[in-house]
């Protein structure tokens, strides 16, 4: 076959996943729209509750006129944008919006805009006093500041009630589940593992803890958490899930309880903006910074990173799957809800099926991590994390490249779908003094799944060279 053919071939293809894209998501915009309806209707006849929808239906109160200290907020299209919170969580066009930039809502979008510089302008001159209303209370709770008070019961009706998604609600101090494993003897070090997205602290105890060799579980005490919303840890409904939130559990369960002063990270996946965070935060502390697959894209210049980063991961394709799949659960809140419905309240099912059909040879470890958490948790998680976070991790970068003297160590599976490779390379170029080693054959779970001994190996020598320095 000629290379014109190949071209012919490879265009043809493309032509059709882009057709058929179409056709698919426009289909999925609508039965996300006929859910936000159901879901709401159901919300309200089970808990007796209207709750506002994270599509944005509505305006949004925002702050207290006139008083003083008052909370400084940005408002911008009828929405409140808050540092904290992406955009993308109230702001995810439609197909058919995008294609057709000029529609009525976008006009009307434009006239809302232009009316809201004009008053602001009027209201800055002195001329005219803004008639918007800001309840400090409704922004101290969307920056996660209220405490013992629940916007919705513990539980909501479509997330599982069983005592493992529930047990943090038992104890009183309301930390994260934190994984050990130490030597008889003072440990030297400290090393925190923080797990991907949909993940738990599983996928670090039962894979490297048991690889590790003698000399280094006489040296280091391990330390694996599960994340906020995720497996074991807490799951407040009224948590939106911020960076801040994320960093300031993993410092009050781990760094603080444990007396933690200095130590190594590990991070996989989304776990690698929160450990840019905490280095950020304790440049002091750090001792070594070990990415795996970090999501790390380089947004052009003018383009609004968050949106940016979300059509980077979630490209509304159907080929590949995994790019389906992203698509599907990072834009639709209402399908991925009906998704969390399915499997994880019916953890339990699944959990018995599997073990059913595998005849208990199989390990479940991975399966536990992916379906043991509700979704606001991951809804919030994804959108304010990997998404929100986009504008910001340059400047992490940065100051790790800078401030930071410790070695960064980055691995990346060649045949990674989640990730693109692309993303390690690009850590590297913001720190130079980076290593970023390639790995044949490998993916975004089987970097460490099924590599395990090797990679506790690799570990080991990074930890040891930097006490050596």
């Amino acid at each position: 076959m000629g290379l014109s053919e190949m071209d012919v071939m490879f265009k043809t293809r493309a032509v059709l996943n882009v057709a058929v894209s179409f056709v698919v998501f426009c289909f999925l915009d609508l039965v996300d729209l006929v859910l936000c309806f159901a879901y709401t209707v159901l919300d309200f006849c089970i808990e007796s509750e209207w709750k506002k929808p994270g599509c944005g239906a509505g305006k949004i109160i925002v702050s207290e006129g006139g008083e003083k200290g008052s909370e400084v907020v940005c408002l911008s299209s009828s929405r409140l944008q808050l540092e904290e919170i992406s955009d993308t969580l109230y702001s995810r066009p439609s197909f058919v919006a995008e294609i057709s930039k000029l529609t009525v809502n976008e006009l009307k979008k434009l006239k809302f805009e232009a009316d809201f510089v004009q008053s602001n302008d009027k209201i800055k001159k002195g001329t005219m006093r803004s008639t918007i209303t800001v309840n400090s209370t409704i922004v101290k709770m969307l920056q996660g500041r209220m405490i013992g008070q629940h916007l919705y019961p513990i539980t909501r009706w479509s997330d599982c009630d069983c005592h493992f998604c529930n047990s943090w609600t038992y104890s009183t101090k309301g930390a994260l589940y934190v994984k050990t494993e130490s030597p008889k003897d003072k440990a030297k070090e400290d090393v925190l593992f923080i797990h991907g997205f949909v993940s738990s602290s599983a996928f670090w105890s039962e894979t490297l803890f048991p690889n590790f060799s003698r000399k280094a579980k006489s040296t280091y005490r391990f330390l694996a958490v599960d994340l906020l919303g995720f497996a074991r840890s807490p799951k407040p409904n009224d948590s939106l899930y911020t960076l801040r939130e994320h960093v300031e559990m993993i410092e009050k369960s781990v760094l603080k309880a444990y007396n933690v002063e200095s130590f190594h990270i590990v991070a996989h996946s989304l776990g690698c903006i929160l450990a840019l965070a905490i280095a950020v935060k304790h440049p002091g502390s750090v001792k070594s910074l070990t990415l795996l697959a970090p999501p790390y894209y380089q947004v052009p210049k003018g383009e609004p990173a968050t949106q940016y980063v979300m059509r980077r991961v979630a490209p509304r394709r159907v080929w590949p799957p995994m790019a389906f799949c992203a698509s599907v659960g990072g834009r639709y809140e209402h399908i991925a809800r009906t998704v969390s419905l399915v499997l994880c309240k019916n953890h339990r099912l699944w959990d018995f099926l599997f073990k059913l059909v595998t005849r208990n040879k199989m390990r479940t470890y991975l399966l536990e991590g992916f379906i043991r958490h509700n979704h606001i948790a991951s809804w919030h998680t994804l959108h304010n994390i990997i998404f929100g976070t986009a504008g910001k991790l340059d400047r992490y970068l940065d100051v790790v490249r800078d401030r930071l003297n410790c070695d960064v160590n980055v691995f990346h599976g060649k045949d990674d779908e989640v990730i693109p490779l692309e993303c390690s390379y690009n850590v590297k170029r913001r720190i130079p003094r980076a290593r970023v080693k390639v790995v044949e054959n490998k993916d975004h779970i089987t970097i460490v799944v099924g590599r395990q001994r090797e990679f506790a190996n690799e570990l080991e020598e990074i930890w040891e060279k930097s006490t050596r320095s």
